[in-house]
């Protein structure tokens, strides 16, 4: 039996015919609303490193739209596995990238523990003032990306950042690869296992790079980084630095990512 429930009057077939009208009218028009995107964090891709005689993973964060996107800047993060679990870097450059507080950014995510065996982390012999880590970055690493990715060419929109033993390495990176970045981000540097990097400041001439350093200031490495701070005021830099009343460990480096990210890449860049 059909229970369909006839139009009885003509008020009521003027109503319904002009609610049908706005209901094609806004399915018509929707696909052309906008819809806020999302970037994308890839699963670990591996490189194999003739340099380094061994494989490495990393993961790489593309920005939303970037398949409209070119020359993006890049910030490549050493402990890049804890940069996500513990930073929630990912998502902070999803936010900042799409309130518009920085540009398109790539991350790329590089992992210092084995591909094939996670109990197995290289992290003290990559970043402990290895030459051969620098190598494959200049060499291999960067390369890599820079072919396969719509990343601009240019040092000056490349980074670098580590945390502890990792800032220690970023460190090491300004005066060995400053032709390959632009801008190095020291969180918490723990420099003792290779004191030459404030001499290598001290005699090397004032580099075009930016460096962020930051320390916390209670049990951390707050002597180190004042130290380097030091050197670093003498020799003229431009140079971001912060002290935070935390230790070593996520309440001090989490909150920080977004200061390092808007002096690299915000309007104070």
């Amino acid at each position: 039996m059909d229970k369909t429930l006839p139009i009885t009057s003509p008020f009521e077939f003027i109503m319904t015919k002009a609610i049908l009208i706005t209901l094609f009218a806004i399915i018509s028009i929707a696909p052309t609303l906008p819809i806020e995107s999302s970037g994308s964090l890839s699963p670990n891709k591996i490189i194999k490193s003739q340099i380094l005689g061994y494989d490495l993973q990393y993961r790489v964060y593309l920005p939303p739209e970037y398949d409209q996107l070119d020359n993006l800047p890049v910030i490549y993060l050493t402990d890049g596995q804890w940069y996500i679990s513990g930073g929630g870097l990912d998502g902070l450059l999803n936010k900042m990238i799409l309130s518009k507080q920085i540009p398109p950014v790539m991350a790329v995510f590089v992992d210092s523990t084995d591909p094939h065996n996670a109990q197995r982390n290289r992290r003290n012999n990559q970043f402990l003032c290895n030459p051969k880590f620098v190598t494959f970055f200049e060499e291999e690493l960067v390369p890599y990306i820079d072919k396969n990715y719509n990343t601009s060419a240019k040092r000056e929109d490349r980074a670098i950042m580590g945390l502890s033993f990792g800032g220690l390495n970023a460190a090491y990176f300004g005066v060995k690869a400053y032709n390959t970045f632009g801008m190095f981000g020291l969180q918490s540097p723990a420099i003792h296992p290779c004191p030459d990097v404030y001499n290598d400041y001290e005699k090397e001439k004032k580099l075009p790079i930016k460096i962020f350093l930051t320390t916390g200031a209670t049990n951390d490495t707050e002597v180190q980084a004042r130290r380097l701070k030091s050197v670093l005021d003498k020799k003229g830099y431009d140079f971001f630095y912060k002290e935070v009343n935390e230790g070593h460990d996520w309440r001090n480096w989490k909150p920080l990512q977004k200061d390092a990210l808007l002096y690299f890449f915000g309007n104070s860049q």
